[in-house]
Protein backbone atom coordinates (compact mmCIF):
# COMPACT_ATOMS: atom_id res chain seq x y z
CA UNK A 1 0.00 0.00 0.00
CA UNK A 2 1.54 3.55 -0.90
CA UNK A 3 -0.22 7.25 -0.88
CA UNK A 4 -1.37 8.22 -4.01
CA UNK A 5 -3.48 10.80 -5.97
CA UNK A 6 -6.34 8.86 -6.96
CA UNK A 7 -9.02 10.12 -9.72
CA UNK A 8 -12.00 8.30 -7.96
CA UNK A 9 -14.35 9.19 -10.93
CA UNK A 10 -14.80 12.14 -12.89
CA UNK A 11 -14.53 15.40 -10.90
CA UNK A 12 -13.75 13.09 -7.47
CA UNK A 13 -10.00 13.30 -6.50
CA UNK A 14 -8.88 11.58 -3.06
CA UNK A 15 -5.21 11.74 -1.87
CA UNK A 16 -5.71 7.98 -0.16
CA UNK A 17 -3.39 4.36 0.40
CA UNK A 18 -3.87 2.40 -2.95
CA UNK A 19 -2.34 -1.30 -3.66
CA UNK A 20 -0.81 -1.57 -7.02
CA UNK A 21 0.97 -5.03 -7.66
CA UNK A 22 4.36 -4.40 -9.19
CA UNK A 23 7.29 -6.64 -8.83
CA UNK A 24 10.63 -5.78 -9.83
CA UNK A 25 12.50 -7.50 -12.86
CA UNK A 26 15.57 -7.68 -13.82
CA UNK A 27 15.76 -5.22 -15.98
CA UNK A 28 13.76 -2.48 -13.78
CA UNK A 29 14.37 -0.32 -11.38
CA UNK A 30 12.40 0.61 -8.27
CA UNK A 31 12.36 4.73 -8.02
CA UNK A 32 10.88 7.10 -5.67
CA UNK A 33 8.52 9.67 -7.06
CA UNK A 34 10.19 13.51 -6.56
CA UNK A 35 8.40 15.39 -9.02
CA UNK A 36 5.71 15.85 -11.20
CA UNK A 37 4.31 18.18 -13.23
CA UNK A 38 0.02 18.55 -13.93
CA UNK A 39 -0.28 17.91 -17.95
CA UNK A 40 -3.72 19.43 -19.51
CA UNK A 41 -4.37 15.49 -20.16
CA UNK A 42 -4.57 15.18 -16.10
CA UNK A 43 -6.84 17.73 -15.94
CA UNK A 44 -9.05 16.39 -18.64
CA UNK A 45 -9.84 13.37 -17.25
CA UNK A 46 -10.29 15.38 -13.80
CA UNK A 47 -12.92 17.48 -15.51
CA UNK A 48 -14.67 14.91 -18.04
CA UNK A 49 -13.23 11.54 -17.04
CA UNK A 50 -12.42 11.15 -20.64
CA UNK A 51 -10.31 12.24 -23.86
CA UNK A 52 -11.57 10.31 -26.77
CA UNK A 53 -11.94 6.81 -26.49
CA UNK A 54 -9.99 6.69 -23.16
CA UNK A 55 -12.33 6.94 -20.64
CA UNK A 56 -11.77 6.27 -16.87
CA UNK A 57 -14.36 3.28 -15.69
CA UNK A 58 -12.46 2.70 -12.47
CA UNK A 59 -9.93 4.21 -9.77
CA UNK A 60 -6.37 5.49 -11.79
CA UNK A 61 -3.44 7.28 -10.40
CA UNK A 62 -3.08 10.27 -12.38
CA UNK A 63 0.45 11.94 -13.42
CA UNK A 64 2.91 10.92 -16.23
CA UNK A 65 5.23 13.98 -16.30
CA UNK A 66 8.39 12.55 -13.41
CA UNK A 67 11.25 12.56 -12.42
CA UNK A 68 12.43 10.67 -9.16
CA UNK A 69 15.69 8.64 -7.22
CA UNK A 70 16.46 4.99 -7.81
CA UNK A 71 16.16 3.11 -4.73
CA UNK A 72 16.64 -0.54 -5.81
CA UNK A 73 17.47 -2.10 -9.40
CA UNK A 74 17.16 -5.37 -10.90
CA UNK A 75 19.54 -7.62 -10.98
CA UNK A 76 20.60 -7.03 -15.10
CA UNK A 77 21.08 -3.01 -15.05
CA UNK A 78 24.13 -2.22 -15.20
CA UNK A 79 23.69 1.62 -16.23
CA UNK A 80 22.00 3.12 -13.37
CA UNK A 81 22.61 2.83 -9.26
CA UNK A 82 20.32 3.25 -6.06
CA UNK A 83 20.94 7.16 -5.42
CA UNK A 84 20.54 8.19 -9.20
CA UNK A 85 18.11 11.32 -10.09
CA UNK A 86 16.29 10.19 -13.07
CA UNK A 87 13.57 11.31 -15.37
CA UNK A 88 11.14 8.81 -16.48
CA UNK A 89 9.72 8.16 -20.43
CA UNK A 90 6.07 6.75 -19.33
CA UNK A 91 5.03 5.18 -21.90
CA UNK A 92 6.08 1.07 -22.09
CA UNK A 93 5.55 -0.79 -24.96
CA UNK A 94 5.72 -4.46 -26.45
CA UNK A 95 9.26 -4.36 -27.90
CA UNK A 96 8.53 -7.33 -30.16
CA UNK A 97 5.33 -5.43 -31.32
CA UNK A 98 5.63 -4.87 -34.85
CA UNK A 99 5.06 -1.08 -34.40
CA UNK A 100 8.20 -1.17 -32.05
CA UNK A 101 9.94 -3.37 -34.78
CA UNK A 102 9.28 -1.06 -37.40
CA UNK A 103 10.46 1.94 -34.92
CA UNK A 104 7.33 3.55 -34.24
CA UNK A 105 6.94 2.16 -30.53
CA UNK A 106 4.86 5.06 -29.49
CA UNK A 107 2.21 3.93 -31.77
CA UNK A 108 1.84 0.39 -30.57
CA UNK A 109 -2.11 0.16 -29.13
CA UNK A 110 -0.92 -2.38 -26.22
CA UNK A 111 1.38 0.53 -24.86
CA UNK A 112 0.97 0.92 -21.23
CA UNK A 113 1.34 5.21 -20.76
CA UNK A 114 1.46 6.59 -17.20
CA UNK A 115 -2.15 7.79 -16.29
CA UNK A 116 -3.78 6.81 -19.57
CA UNK A 117 -6.45 4.58 -18.52
CA UNK A 118 -6.51 1.92 -17.28
CA UNK A 119 -2.91 2.32 -16.38
CA UNK A 120 -1.70 4.13 -13.16
CA UNK A 121 0.47 7.08 -13.23
CA UNK A 122 2.82 8.37 -10.97
CA UNK A 123 1.50 10.71 -8.32
CA UNK A 124 2.44 8.28 -5.55
CA UNK A 125 5.06 7.02 -3.54
CA UNK A 126 6.99 4.59 -5.64
CA UNK A 127 7.17 3.16 -8.58
CA UNK A 128 9.03 0.40 -10.56
CA UNK A 129 9.65 1.47 -14.26
CA UNK A 130 11.85 -0.30 -16.72
CA UNK A 131 16.06 0.81 -16.19
CA UNK A 132 15.65 1.73 -20.42
CA UNK A 133 13.12 3.90 -20.02
CA UNK A 134 14.96 5.51 -17.02
CA UNK A 135 17.05 8.52 -17.87
CA UNK A 136 19.95 9.64 -15.72
CA UNK A 137 20.05 13.24 -15.11
CA UNK A 138 23.50 15.30 -15.16
CA UNK A 139 24.21 16.67 -11.85
CA UNK A 140 23.31 20.07 -12.78
CA UNK A 141 20.07 19.39 -13.82
CA UNK A 142 17.25 19.48 -11.26
CA UNK A 143 14.72 17.05 -10.71
CA UNK A 144 11.93 19.87 -11.63
CA UNK A 145 13.97 20.28 -14.95
CA UNK A 146 13.99 16.27 -15.00
CA UNK A 147 10.01 16.37 -14.75
CA UNK A 148 10.09 19.14 -17.75
CA UNK A 149 11.47 16.26 -20.00
CA UNK A 150 8.16 14.52 -21.04
CA UNK A 151 6.52 18.00 -22.55
CA UNK A 152 9.52 18.74 -24.29
CA UNK A 153 9.93 15.56 -26.32
CA UNK A 154 6.88 16.36 -28.04
CA UNK A 155 8.23 19.30 -29.15
CA UNK A 156 11.90 17.66 -30.20
CA UNK A 157 9.56 14.88 -32.03
CA UNK A 158 8.30 17.35 -34.05
CA UNK A 159 11.36 18.97 -34.98
CA UNK A 160 13.51 15.58 -35.70
CA UNK A 161 9.86 14.65 -37.73
CA UNK A 162 9.17 18.12 -39.64
CA UNK A 163 13.35 18.38 -40.57
CA UNK A 164 14.42 22.04 -39.70
CA UNK A 165 16.45 23.73 -42.22
CA UNK A 166 18.06 26.39 -40.51
CA UNK A 167 16.73 29.66 -40.59
CA UNK A 168 13.05 28.32 -41.23
CA UNK A 169 10.63 30.27 -39.82
CA UNK A 170 7.02 28.77 -38.07
CA UNK A 171 3.81 30.16 -36.27
CA UNK A 172 2.70 28.06 -33.07
CA UNK A 173 -0.34 28.18 -31.93
CA UNK A 174 -0.88 28.25 -28.17
CA UNK A 175 1.13 29.18 -25.63
CA UNK A 176 0.55 26.78 -22.89
CA UNK A 177 3.25 23.96 -21.90
CA UNK A 178 3.06 22.25 -25.22
CA UNK A 179 3.23 25.53 -27.29
CA UNK A 180 5.66 27.08 -25.46
CA UNK A 181 8.32 24.24 -25.38
CA UNK A 182 7.41 23.96 -28.81
CA UNK A 183 8.34 26.81 -29.52
CA UNK A 184 11.79 26.79 -27.63
CA UNK A 185 12.23 24.08 -29.32
CA UNK A 186 11.99 25.24 -32.51
CA UNK A 187 14.27 28.21 -31.82
CA UNK A 188 17.35 25.11 -30.68
CA UNK A 189 16.83 23.44 -33.77
CA UNK A 190 17.61 26.01 -36.21
CA UNK A 191 14.05 28.31 -36.58
CA UNK A 192 15.11 32.19 -36.75
CA UNK A 193 11.61 32.97 -35.99
CA UNK A 194 8.43 31.75 -33.95
CA UNK A 195 5.29 33.47 -33.73
CA UNK A 196 3.34 32.17 -31.14
CA UNK A 197 -0.19 33.00 -30.85
CA UNK A 198 -3.07 32.77 -27.65
CA UNK A 199 -5.78 34.80 -26.58
CA UNK A 200 -4.32 35.57 -23.44
CA UNK A 201 -2.04 38.26 -23.03
CA UNK A 202 -0.48 38.20 -19.75
CA UNK A 203 1.04 34.39 -21.54
CA UNK A 204 1.97 36.10 -24.59
CA UNK A 205 4.35 39.01 -21.90
CA UNK A 206 5.43 36.20 -19.65
CA UNK A 207 7.21 34.25 -22.54
CA UNK A 208 8.52 37.41 -24.53
CA UNK A 209 10.18 38.73 -21.08
CA UNK A 210 11.97 35.20 -20.26
CA UNK A 211 12.75 34.14 -24.22
CA UNK A 212 13.46 37.08 -26.09
CA UNK A 213 12.32 39.00 -29.30
CA UNK A 214 12.76 35.46 -31.36
CA UNK A 215 9.45 34.81 -30.47
CA UNK A 216 6.62 37.29 -31.61
CA UNK A 217 3.40 37.35 -30.07
CA UNK A 218 0.05 37.41 -31.59
CA UNK A 219 -2.85 37.81 -29.69
CA UNK A 220 -5.57 36.09 -31.60
CA UNK A 221 -8.40 37.91 -29.66
CA UNK A 222 -7.41 41.76 -31.04
CA UNK A 223 -4.63 40.63 -33.98
CA UNK A 224 -5.38 38.65 -36.87
CA UNK A 225 -3.41 35.68 -37.35
CA UNK A 226 -3.10 35.87 -41.21
CA UNK A 227 -2.41 39.38 -40.85
CA UNK A 228 0.38 39.18 -38.40
CA UNK A 229 1.72 36.03 -40.41
CA UNK A 230 1.91 37.76 -43.55
CA UNK A 231 3.38 41.10 -42.09
CA UNK A 232 6.52 39.20 -40.32
CA UNK A 233 6.94 36.42 -42.88
CA UNK A 234 5.95 37.93 -46.32
CA UNK A 235 7.01 35.04 -48.34
CA UNK A 236 5.06 32.81 -45.68
CA UNK A 237 5.96 30.82 -42.84
CA UNK A 238 7.87 27.02 -43.50
CA UNK A 239 6.19 25.56 -40.52
CA UNK A 240 2.37 25.88 -38.81
CA UNK A 241 2.10 23.90 -35.56
CA UNK A 242 -1.09 24.12 -33.93
CA UNK A 243 -0.75 22.99 -29.82
CA UNK A 244 -4.51 24.34 -29.29
CA UNK A 245 -6.92 22.44 -31.08
CA UNK A 246 -8.40 25.22 -31.93
CA UNK A 247 -10.84 25.11 -35.14
CA UNK A 248 -10.36 28.71 -35.52
CA UNK A 249 -6.82 28.15 -35.23
CA UNK A 250 -6.88 25.13 -38.22
CA UNK A 251 -8.47 27.17 -40.35
CA UNK A 252 -6.37 30.19 -41.13
CA UNK A 253 -2.87 27.51 -41.04
CA UNK A 254 -3.08 27.38 -45.35
CA UNK A 255 -3.20 31.34 -45.74
CA UNK A 256 0.12 31.36 -43.60
CA UNK A 257 1.83 29.24 -44.79
CA UNK A 258 4.40 29.75 -48.33
CA UNK A 259 3.87 26.89 -51.07
CA UNK A 260 5.45 23.60 -49.85
CA UNK A 261 4.85 24.59 -45.97
CA UNK A 262 3.99 21.92 -43.41
CA UNK A 263 1.27 22.25 -41.16
CA UNK A 264 1.70 20.12 -37.88
CA UNK A 265 -1.25 18.55 -35.84
CA UNK A 266 -0.46 18.30 -32.09
CA UNK A 267 -3.56 19.51 -30.50
CA UNK A 268 -6.15 16.96 -29.92
CA UNK A 269 -9.53 19.27 -30.82
CA UNK A 270 -12.80 17.84 -29.01
CA UNK A 271 -14.61 17.77 -31.86
CA UNK A 272 -13.98 17.00 -36.11
CA UNK A 273 -12.95 19.94 -37.42
CA UNK A 274 -13.43 21.22 -40.94
CA UNK A 275 -10.64 22.01 -43.12
CA UNK A 276 -10.25 23.68 -46.59
CA UNK A 277 -8.65 21.15 -48.79
CA UNK A 278 -8.59 22.93 -51.71
CA UNK A 279 -6.48 25.51 -49.92
CA UNK A 280 -3.66 23.15 -49.28
CA UNK A 281 -3.48 21.32 -52.16
CA UNK A 282 -3.17 24.53 -54.23
CA UNK A 283 0.12 25.49 -51.97
CA UNK A 284 0.67 21.79 -51.73
CA UNK A 285 1.04 21.94 -48.00
CA UNK A 286 1.73 18.43 -46.46
CA UNK A 287 -0.26 17.85 -43.38
CA UNK A 288 2.01 15.65 -40.47
CA UNK A 289 0.15 14.44 -37.19
CA UNK A 290 1.84 13.75 -34.21
CA UNK A 291 1.28 11.44 -31.75
CA UNK A 292 3.88 12.17 -28.37
CA UNK A 293 7.20 10.66 -29.13
CA UNK A 294 9.40 8.40 -30.20
CA UNK A 295 13.08 7.96 -29.25
CA UNK A 296 13.54 12.05 -28.30
CA UNK A 297 13.37 11.52 -24.40
CA UNK A 298 17.60 11.54 -24.88
CA UNK A 299 17.51 14.42 -26.78
CA UNK A 300 14.77 16.58 -24.70
CA UNK A 301 17.30 15.94 -22.07
CA UNK A 302 20.28 16.80 -23.69
CA UNK A 303 18.62 20.50 -24.87
CA UNK A 304 17.81 20.81 -20.80
CA UNK A 305 21.41 19.70 -19.52
CA UNK A 306 23.12 22.21 -22.69
CA UNK A 307 21.09 25.03 -21.75
CA UNK A 308 19.50 25.48 -25.16
CA UNK A 309 15.99 24.74 -23.63
CA UNK A 310 15.79 27.09 -20.37
CA UNK A 311 12.74 25.35 -18.98
CA UNK A 312 12.98 26.39 -15.34
CA UNK A 313 10.86 30.14 -16.04
CA UNK A 314 7.91 27.49 -17.53
CA UNK A 315 7.37 26.57 -13.90
CA UNK A 316 5.16 28.87 -12.25
CA UNK A 317 3.61 27.16 -8.97
CA UNK A 318 4.60 24.76 -6.96
CA UNK A 319 2.41 22.29 -4.48
CA UNK A 320 3.37 19.96 -1.75
CA UNK A 321 2.28 16.58 -2.53
CA UNK A 322 -0.36 16.90 0.54
CA UNK A 323 -2.20 19.82 -1.68
CA UNK A 324 -2.36 17.61 -4.56
CA UNK A 325 -6.20 18.28 -5.17
CA UNK A 326 -5.90 21.99 -4.08
CA UNK A 327 -3.10 21.95 -6.60
CA UNK A 328 -5.68 20.30 -9.80
CA UNK A 329 -8.20 22.65 -8.67
CA UNK A 330 -5.94 25.96 -9.47
CA UNK A 331 -4.80 24.40 -12.68
CA UNK A 332 -7.72 24.40 -13.67
CA UNK A 333 -8.44 28.14 -13.13
CA UNK A 334 -4.73 29.21 -13.19
CA UNK A 335 -3.78 32.96 -13.84
CA UNK A 336 -3.13 33.58 -17.07
CA UNK A 337 0.15 34.04 -16.95
CA UNK A 338 0.96 30.16 -15.13
CA UNK A 339 2.41 27.94 -17.64
CA UNK A 340 3.35 24.95 -15.32
CA UNK A 341 2.02 23.57 -11.92
CA UNK A 342 4.30 21.52 -10.03
CA UNK A 343 3.67 18.97 -7.28
CA UNK A 344 6.83 17.92 -5.29
CA UNK A 345 6.45 14.55 -3.53
CA UNK A 346 9.91 14.70 -1.00
CA UNK A 347 9.51 15.48 2.38
CA UNK A 348 7.84 18.19 3.40
CA UNK A 349 10.40 20.08 5.08
CA UNK A 350 12.15 20.32 1.60
CA UNK A 351 9.78 22.18 0.56
CA UNK A 352 10.54 25.92 -0.79
CA UNK A 353 6.91 26.74 -2.17
CA UNK A 354 6.98 29.92 -4.49
CA UNK A 355 4.25 31.48 -5.51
Amino acid sequence: MMKALVLEEKAKLQIRDIEINESLGAQDVRIKISKVGICGSDIHYYQHGRIGDFIVKAAMVLGHEASGIVTEVGREVSHLRVGDRVCMEPGVFEHDSSEAIQGHYHLDPNIKFWATPPVHGVLRETVIHPAHLSFKLPDHVSLEEGAMVEPLASGVHVACKVGISPGDVAVVSGAGTIGALMALTLLASGCSQVIITDVKQEKLDFLIQHYGQRLIPCNVIHQDLTGCSQHHFPNGADLFIDCSGNPDAIAVAPACLKPSGKIVFVGMPQKPVPIDIVALQVKEIECISIFRYVNNYDRALALIASGQVDVKPLISKRFHFNESIRAFDFAISAPPDVIKVMIDCDDPMDIRQSE
